[in-house]
């Protein structure tokens, strides 16, 4: 009786075994510009990072200068290894770019082809022009708003937030002692005084730390999203019980017009949605605070309008407005060291991994932060937005 075998005669041969190609470390040349954009005061790597890069064979280029405004000087750069130059078509030449803000048409110009750029990519501000200039230089493009973690979030995004929750209550606590347009209150609680009241709209990463500075420092905290889930886990991660409710225009008037501070802290999915009308604004106490985080996009507060690190404040309907987009740029150091962090292990990994072509095969997280692939455009939600073409990078890269 003859056996049925579902492999051919040649499948039951011996085959010969493959083997997996070793992977080869790659020698990294990173050049590091001055950020030349409006109110930019970080700086991608501190003089740390640049040492543990150094120590491990890897060339690091930075523009003199660069790291002044976060208070690195260039001798600390040099001390850790890096080279200092005064010419910035030197650092543009190198063939991986770190940058905090996107780069300008001009800078993109002075890149050599097949240049891989990593850097903020700040969506809302950006124009169809600055796509087709990365895709002329065949540019390979990371945004650090798109890098994922291990457990599906965003680092970059998350710690920039919590920078910025943590400020907006800073921010408040200075402009409600001002002199000038404050109404000279302590933010916080003391025995026989009532607390500050402050009202958080929103309940994501920026509202968690903002409720959690203020309820360090004394002040009753009401907390407003529409996700009962988002207020729930915030709940949970501040481990008290704390105001909570949904968006309802009654109940968030009838906090505002008790509240000596207001911080706006909502995201949408383009445009973040108006919560607080001018009507409602002009029912606040008298020098009560706004601060509107969410400014970068759009604002929660109609009354909002963007304001500059200089001249960071107006008063409207007597209430103080604090509207500056880009908060984390004010504490410049603070926000260079959570970058460096989040970037130094990505970079030593794309090295131990041979590069950048293997090091996003290897790791799901660095593949998302991509955006634009040897030219080509790779990411979906931007492709919408302005109307490109794209293609799946999975179907590119496996």
């Amino acid at each position: 009786m003859s056996t049925f075998s579902p492999f051919s005669k040649m499948q039951l041969l011996p085959q010969e075994e493959k083997l997996e190609i070793t992977k080869h470390k790659s020698e990294l040349f990173i050049g590091i510009p001055k950020e030349t954009s409006y109110q930019e005061r970080r700086i991608c790597l501190t003089p740390d990072a640049v040492s543990s890069l150094t120590s491990h064979g890897h060339r690091v280029m930075i523009e003199a200068g660069a790291g002044e405004s976060s208070s690195y000087s260039d001798k600390e750069y040099s001390d850790a290894g890096a080279e200092v130059t005064n010419d910035p078509k030197k650092v543009f030449s190198c063939p991986i770019i770190l940058k905090v803000e996107p780069a300008t048409l001009p800078e993109i110009e002075m890149m050599n082809p097949q240049t891989i750029i990593i850097s903020a990519i700040q969506l809302k501000t950006q124009r169809k022009t600055y796509f087709e200039a990365l895709a002329t230089k065949r540019i390979t493009a990371l945004a650090f708003e798109f890098i994922k973690d291990e457990d599906g979030s965003y680092p970059a995004v998350k710690s920039l937030s919590e920078i910025a929750g943590i400020a907006s209550i800073h921010i408040a606590a200075e402009l409600m002692i001002n002199q000038n347009i404050g109404k000279g209150l302590l933010f916080g609680n003391i025995t026989g005084v009532p607390p500050t009241e402050v009202v958080i709209l929103g309940a994501g990463t920026v509202a968690e730390y903002a409720a959690r500075t203020a309820l360090g420092l004394g002040a009753s905290v009401k907390v407003f999203d529409n996700s009962i889930t988002k207020l729930r886990r915030l709940q949970n991660t501040l481990n008290q019980r704390i105001f909570t409710s949904t968006i309802q225009e009654k109940s968030v008037l009838k906090a505002l017009r008790r509240c000596d501070v207001a911080i706006g802290a909502m995201r949408g999915k383009n445009r973040t949605p108006i919560v607080v009308t001018e009507t409602m604004v002009e029912h606040m106490k008298k020098g009560a605070v706004i601060v509107d985080v969410s400014i970068d996009t759009g604002g929660c507060f109609e009354t909002s309008e963007v304001t500059t690190h200089e001249r960071p404040t107006f008063i409207k309907n007597n209430v103080i407005h604090y509207c500056v987009p880009n908060i984390p740029s004010r504490y410049s150091k603070t926000a260079s060291l959570s970058i460096s962090n989040i970037i130094t292990p990505f970079l030593l990994q794309i090295a131990d991994d041979g590069g950048i072509e293997s090091a996003i095969r290897c790791n799901r997280g660095l593949k998302n932060g991509i955006y634009f692939y040897h030219g080509l455009l790779t990411n979906k939600s931007i492709a919408d937005w302005f109307n490109l073409e794209h293609r799946d990078i999975n179907l590119i890269v496996f």
